[in-house]
């Protein structure tokens, strides 16, 4: 496993060993002591596992309380993946970094607290898993809109499937005396 370089302070995006042959491949998805060398020092206490098809962009979505750390793979298929910096008193705050995430590669995008986070879909189909910090609370999700001109993130997707939620979201600019962050 090693780390690769990121933009923004807090990212840490991880490369494993993969070991193939023609039978198939084995890849170590998480090790505790490994990762938090590697800068992964959270607790995990949830999984999530979901499953969209070509175009779908999810995000860009966040926990308020206590926040919610991620480590997303995307163990078929392949997504651009998105994180948003949330952390008011950073210097890179509203700024954007994306990694393709794929089946191919295996690297894994961790997200800290303080973050709003997205993808989309570039292959037909992706399995999208992440390890979460905190459990999930309805009343404390959140997010702002994955279009937001002042963000400026530039999905891979031309015309992406959206939920009604993310049609919805507010842009950074409304929310930002409200970030916790």
């Amino acid at each position: 496993m090693k780390s690769l370089p990121t933009k923004i302070n807090g990212l840490v995006l991880l490369e494993p060993a993969v070991h193939g042959d023609e039978r198939g491949f084995m890849v170590e998805t998480f090790r505790r002591d490994a990762w938090a060398e590697l800068g992964v020092d959270v607790e995990f206490v949830q999984h999530n596992h979901s499953r969209s098809s070509k175009g779908t962009l999810r995000g860009l979505h966040f926990q308020t309380s206590p926040g919610q750390a991620k480590l997303v793979r995307c163990p078929r298929g392949e997504i651009f993946d998105v994180a948003v910096d949330l952390r008011r008193d950073s210097p890179t705050y509203g700024q954007w970094e994306g990694h393709v995430l794929d089946d191919k590669h295996h690297r894994q995008l961790f997200v800290p607290v303080g973050f709003g986070h997205g993808f989309a879909v570039l292959s037909d189909i992706a399995d999208v898993t992440y390890l979460l910090s905190s459990t999930y609370d309805p009343a404390t999700e959140s997010g702002i809109a994955w279009d937001d001109p002042d963000v400026g993130v530039e999905w891979r997707v031309a015309e992406p499937l959206l939920s009604e939620r993310d049609k919805t979201a507010p842009c950074l600019s409304e929310i930002a005396d409200t970030l916790p962050f």
